[in-house]
């Protein structure tokens, strides 16, 4: 059994620590909380195995072609556009929820990845990216004491 870190960031409403409340202003958009509307930042989550790191974020409603995914000083930078499409002139809208607009989020790659061998997948709606670990650059060693 494994377990896993209780998130208290899934209640949007009530940080329950000040540093949450520090982490909540720092590494959200202003876009979630009435901010612009021509941008948004999607859920990510982050899976660590023994062979790669998988990023999965969460984007609905995007054309793969529309995606960017630049890697740059050890850091992989994830981007793109979810486009709304035209209003009906017959259809009535009450409420609108989803998001639009553009969208970036940037991650710092350990050392012991390889960049190389970096791939991407989209399907059901979030976006894959696995980045596979170099067995060559193992961030662990251990040493024995004499």
């Amino acid at each position: 059994m494994s377990l896993i870190r209780y998130n208290s960031a899934l209640n949007d409403f009530v940080p329950t620590s000040f540093s949450n409340l520090i982490d909540r202003f720092f590494n959200e958009s202003v876009a979630r909380t009435g901010g612009s509307a021509y941008s948004f930042v999607p859920r990510v989550d982050i899976v660590e195995n023994e062979k790669a790191y998988e990023i999965h974020v969460a984007v609905p409603g995007v054309n793969k072609e529309d995606f960017n995914i630049d890697l740059k000083d050890n850091f992989l930078t994830i981007s793109g556009e979810r486009k709304f499409k035209e209003e009906k002139k017959e259809s009535n809208f009450y409420s609108i929820e989803t998001q639009y607009g553009t969208f970036s989020r940037s991650f710092s790659l350990p050392e012991n990845v390889d960049a190389s061998k970096i791939q991407a997948s989209y399907v059901n709606g979030i976006l894959e990216v696995v980045v596979p670990k170099d067995e060559k650059k193992a961030l662990k060693t251990t040493i024995k004491v004499n």
